[in-house]
């Protein structure tokens, strides 16, 4: 899933791409307004955040514009306006939510999951049946929620994770290498540092595994990569 962030502050703009090639999105970055009206006409991306107060156009202009034609990609407004005005107005022209600044990690990453659930939601499935979901040891695994549950235990997943374990899935019994994590996972065109697999593989064990020290879910395959045996 591709997200355009538009923000006119560097850091800012830097922080959140940060954020979200963490959690397995790709990511499009506008410094203004008009250039993020083109990006969008170009790139289409599946979701954008949108500053307000931007050169050129305003984030409001932007969202007025895009919704003359498109009324199903979701937009998220991160603004410094915290008045409720701002807020009203901003769902009023078509916006899915409202992030204030300054804003912290975790939040950022709940909001843009819980719209992208919506947005997965919405979309007409064609690729797998309604309500696909599939089993890993005790693990039930619901990709179009972003979510894991074991019993009553709900865990969140990020996109990125979820493509992991039904990458591990669909090819359990077999030796899933880094090259084919990498390019599935995160995108041929990613040029990982040589421990990036392994961090992520050891968080997520953290959140799935009942005993990440002893993993039954996703196995170690020294030298060659990872497993899943059912």
């Amino acid at each position: 899933m591709k997200i355009l962030i538009a923000e006119d502050d560097p850091l800012t703009r830097e922080g959140l791409r940060d954020i979200l090639l963490a959690e397995g999105y790709e990511v499009e970055t506008a410094p203004d307004g008009q250039t993020a009206l083109e990006c969008y006409r170009t790139e289409k991306p599946h979701m954008l955040c949108l500053d307000i107060m931007m050169p050129h156009l305003s984030g409001y202009d932007v969202c007025r514009e895009i919704r003359k034609n498109d009324s199903q990609t979701p937009i998220i407004f991160i603004s410094a306006k915290s008045e409720e005005i701002d807020k009203v107005l901003g769902l009023e022209i078509g916006a899915d939510d409202f992030i204030e600044k300054p804003f912290g990690v975790k939040e950022v990453v709940a909001r843009i999951r819980a719209v992208t659930r919506r947005a997965i939601a919405k979309k007409t499935e064609t690729e797998r049946p309604p309500n696909y979901r599939f089993s890993m040891g005790d693990l039930i695994v619901i990709p179009d929620e972003l979510r894991a549950y074991r019993g009553e235990q709900v865990i969140d997943l990020s996109l990125r994770d979820t493509s992991i374990l039904e990458l591990l899935h669909n090819n359990r019994c077999r030796v899933v290498d880094r090259d084919e994590f990498f390019d599935e996972c995160w995108g041929s065109d990613y040029y990982p540092a040589s421990r990036t697999l392994d961090q992520h593989i050891s968080q997520l064990r953290k959140r799935i595994e009942l005993d990440p020290a002893n993993p039954c879910i996703i196995r170690t395959v020294h030298g060659a990569g990872y497993r899943y045996d059912p």
